[in-house]
């Protein structure tokens, strides 16, 4: 039986979102004389909304940002405006991660190393440009790794976005596997809630964008993957039964993905907010 791990990309490879999509979106506004940019406390409401486009898109409906920009009459011409900015802003971007200055997370490279010498098949899912994607997936793991992994799916490639469970679902139909078959690792509500719904099992990593979020659907919620001598992991939550300990390894994901589906919380009280 085929045993997948599936990774969310911003947030869950790298950091990416604070020092690198935001960046990178108020640098293309700059270019394009938009008097617009994002403040880190703004990005981080912003990253409610599935999808750079989507985000972008959200501005026209915003009484401070129509005070300081008009955007087209049409929607075509909204739509042409808001694919040239997300063009630009995607380059920008990759010369980010190529720079070299975006952190990758802790664990990342170990784990997807130690699953697929295992026989796991990994792949990304996430909302992001494609080409972002695969430079930020070759620059957590490297060249060779990279080009192992079976699956990336990104950007626009299903219509319904993060938290509804359609890329997750194409995920399991593009690798001819069952949802019981596959773990995903994801770092907010929107990714969890989009695995859940897709019928896989879970495992957050929070970062300071979503440490907030509720995470009371996920088989476990850590502080970051974590590495043998290196930056060790926090367990916040677990309803797994799963043990981790210092670092989540391929015994605890192969574990995981074995253990009973669990029940939701039956009310508010029984829920946990990590």
């Amino acid at each position: 039986m085929k045993k997948v791990l599936l990774f969310d990309c911003d947030g869950v490879l790298a950091d990416t979102e604070r020092d690198g999509h935001r960046v990178a979106f108020n640098q293309m506004w700059r270019e394009s004389g938009v008097p617009w940019q994002w403040s880190v406390e703004e990005y981080g409401r912003k990253l409610k909304i599935g999808g750079g486009k989507e985000r972008m898109a959200s501005l026209f409906q915003e009484p401070e940002y129509l005070a300081l920009f008009r955007p087209p009459e049409t929607e075509a011409e909204r739509q042409d405006l808001l694919k040239k900015w997300h063009q630009r802003k995607t380059e920008i971007y990759k010369e980010i991660i190529a720079s070299g200055r975006i952190a990758v997370r802790s664990g990342v490279k170990r784990l997807s190393e130690n699953a697929l010498s295992e026989g796991w098949v990994l792949g990304v899912c996430s909302t992001s440009a494609r080409e972002a994607v695969e430079s930020v997936l070759l620059h957590t793991v490297g060249e060779e790794n990279a080009r192992r992994f079976s699956l990336v799916l990104a950007g626009d490639v299903v219509k319904a976005k993060k938290p509804a469970p359609d890329i997750y679902v194409m995920a399991a139909d593009r690798l001819q596997v069952g949802p019981e078959q596959c773990v995903v690792i994801e770092d907010s509500r929107n990714g969890l809630l989009s695995a859940v719904a897709a019928g896989m099992k879970c495992v957050v990593t929070i970062n300071d964008y979503t440490r907030e979020e509720d995470f009371s659907e996920a088989a476990i919620v850590l502080t970051c993957l974590g590495d043998p001598g290196g930056e060790k992991c926090v367990v916040l939550a677990n309803r797994s039964g799963v043990p981790v300990h210092g670092f989540f390894c391929v015994a605890a994901l192969e574990k995981l993905l074995a253990s009973a589906p669990r029940k939701p919380p039956s009310s508010a009280g029984e829920a946990e907010r990590v």
